[in-house]
């Protein structure tokens, strides 16, 4: 509230003084024993911060401050009884920085707003007053009414609902909540009464995690905003500079009145005040973040959001981004003697011990035959390539399963088992042997359904002149037939685990900005090693959260060419910011040298470019590309 007043009463007192000065330009000045009282009450009153903390630089002689190039010009008007202009200096000034302020804060205001709404009570299971929200212990049953928020991260014991997530993940589709489904803190209930235990406490819920992270992202400044703060160190004091010699030069070289040199350089201080500059950048970024938050995607900072409007490729995992990440197991194929029953059941009492993604395939598939599982012994797994184990069913104990290549390493394979693997491979299947010493017992072939949007995903990203290169684990021929449904322009294919690393690293020698773009969870190596790491997270992951730059909080592929043109949207609207704002103050300037302008004119001209730019950066909180739709 007092922040909102303050600004009213600087409109009122900029309002006040622009009438003086209208009135003084039009030859009706106060007297001058009225005019220096009021005109300095004004001063003070509306920048004794400014002007205080600019005689603190001065005394430190730290000549990059704003604040001290600001001080300097007030005195300068003051000393030239220009009182009206020294007065309207100090309040624009600070007008200008208030709405600064404004800016920034309405540019990181979406996480706050949400986090202001947030219940701070919830109603504990068998406790009959609300408690806050701190003292809900894990493990606690919350009861949560129809269209309340969810105060905390939970899982749903009881009751059936539609959750509205698209505070945290820009999902406009409300989900279906039942027993045993995660729901998050900041989320609205829109339907049933549920009753939800809780497994993290408020200070570690999936909010509080992005909450941190979004905070962190606006301390970690962009290239551009670290080279313009740096600037701007040093501009400063050669303004001053130019601005002494600009008063001196004309008065002992040239023989002007001394008055004349320095009314000019009162002018060049207050027309190149970098605020404009200063500011352009960082409200520009946080707009941007804020834009992607609300998407459903989480950045890191405004470096991340640069290089994203300017990746020149992008590596992206099969598994869980292009593809669902849940195979399913489609052919079960015997040899010899063997039947389906014996295969399936050998293989998923092996993989039953294995944590490969393809093995929970394979166990749900026997369970789905209702076949029962062998009893296995000795289990070896051989990462990268497949499994040993001894089986107390069979007559032959000793067991190899995994890739093709895996099995040719203990015994020859038949030519028609390898033609059946292949032809398999080419519908774009995964195939794994099973054997034992003496034969190939059988094949089991897998498939992972393609996202739908995968198609579109690659066709924008062609369209914006990025390369796509499709990094698996999965053998050439498998990799061809999902690469020709998506339509990306490289594979990289049997790849294992650190295999994806020294593709990325490959990438970015001949590419240079190479995004990556994966599940966050199994590809952490080849994530750090891209110039910007993507990671589709499932909700609640802290794990996700942490492994990328940038974090997906939903599954809406086409939310990657979205970031990439507001990456370069970005980029654009800081570009046109600075060269409006320099253009605007080598005009001015340029006006001073000739002597055609005064101070008025320079301070309303550096207070306009400073609030168009703010505007102007502002726009990008709401920007859509109208070629891309992330809903």
């Amino acid at each position: 509230m007092w922040r909102e007043s303050k600004l009213i009463w600087l409109g009122i007192g900029a309002a006040c003084i622009a009438v003086f000065e209208f009135l003084s330009l039009a030859g009706i000045r106060l007297p001058e024993h009225i005019a220096l009282p009021f005109f300095l009450a004004f001063t003070l009153v509306f920048g004794y911060q400014t002007l205080w903390h600019g005689l603190q630089a001065l005394l430190h002689f730290n000549f990059r401050s704003i604040n001290a190039l600001m001080l300097i010009a007030v005195v300068g008007a003051f000393y030239l009884k220009e009182y009206p202009e020294g007065a309207i200096v100090i309040i624009l000034f600070t007008l200008a920085e208030r709405l600064e302020d404004i800016g920034i804060e309405k540019s990181q205001s979406a996480i706050d707003e949400l986090i202001g709404k947030m219940p701070k009570m919830a109603q504990v299971k068998g406790k009959d007053q609300e408690i806050p929200i701190d003292h809900v212990q894990i493990g606690e049953v919350i009861l949560v009414k129809p269209f309340n928020m969810i105060p905390l991260d939970g899982i749903v014991r009881s009751g059936v609902s539609f959750v509205d997530e698209a505070a945290i993940t820009g999902e406009p589709i409300v989900q279906d909540k039942r027993a045993d489904d995660l729901v998050f803190a900041g989320t609205l209930n829109k339907n049933g009464f549920l009753e939800v235990e809780i497994t993290k406490t408020s200070s570690n819920s999936t909010l509080a995690k992005i909450k941190e992270l979004t905070f962190k992202a606006f301390k970690n400044k962009s290239e551009t905003q670290n080279f313009i703060e740096k600037f701007s160190q040093y501009y400063t004091p050669a303004i001053i500079i130019l601005a002494i010699f600009w008063t001196l030069f004309p008065w002992l070289v040239l023989g002007w009145p001394f008055d004349q040199g320095f009314s000019q350089a009162i002018v060049l201080l207050v027309i190149a005040c970098p605020c404009a500059l200063v500011i352009s950048t960082p409200i520009s970024i946080f707009s941007a973040i804020g834009n992607a938050s609300s998407s459903g995607a989480l950045i890191k900072g405004g470096k991340y959001l640069e290089i994203i409007g300017k990746i020149k490729a992008i590596a992206l995992d099969k598994t869980r981004t292009l593809t669902y990440g849940e195979p399913v197991v489609t052919d079960v194929i015997p040899f010899g003697k063997t039947t389906k029953e014996h295969l399936l059941s050998c293989a998923a009492g092996i993989e039953a011990f294995s944590e490969h993604p393809l093995a929970q395939s394979i166990t749900d598939s026997a369970k789905e035959q209702q076949y029962n599982p062998h009893q296995i012994e000795n289990f070896e797994s051989v990462v990268g390539k497949g499994a040993k184990a001894d089986c107390l069913v069979c007559d032959e104990k000793h067991h190899c399963i995994g890739k093709l290549a895996f099995i040719l390493e203990e015994h020859k394979v038949p030519d028609q088992v390898v033609q059946k693997i292949e032809d398999l491979q080419k519908q774009g299947k995964t195939v794994i042997v099973v054997s034992t010493h003496k034969e190939i017992e059988g094949i089991i072939a897998l498939e992972d359904k393609v996202r739908p949007d995968s198609v579109e995903l690659i066709s924008k990203l062609r369209a914006m002149g990025i390369i796509s290169v499709m990094l698996t684990g999965d053998h050439a021929n498998a990799a061809e037939a999902v690469a020709q449904r998506i339509g990306v322009d490289q594979i990289k294919a049997d790849l294992l685990p650190e295999d994806k690393s020294q593709a990325v690293s490959e990438l970015v020698k001949q590419y240079g900005t190479v995004a990556m773009f994966g599940d966050g969870i199994n590809d952490a190596p080849a994530l750090a090693l891209s110039t910007v790491g993507i990671s589709m997270s499932s909700l609640g992951s802290d794990t996700a959260l942490e492994a990328a730059s940038i974090i997906l909080l939903n599954d809406r592929l086409n939310l990657i060419p979205f970031l990439v043109r507001l990456g370069q949207k970005t980029l654009t609207t800081i570009k046109v910011n600075t060269t409006f704002a320099v253009a605007v103050k080598f005009l001015i300037v340029g006006l001073a040298l000739f002597g055609l302008t005064n101070l008025a004119l320079a301070i309303f001209a550096d207070v306009g470019v400073t609030i168009l730019v703010i505007l102007n950066s502002l726009r990008l909180m709401k920007w859509k590309d109208t070629r891309l739709s992330t809903r």
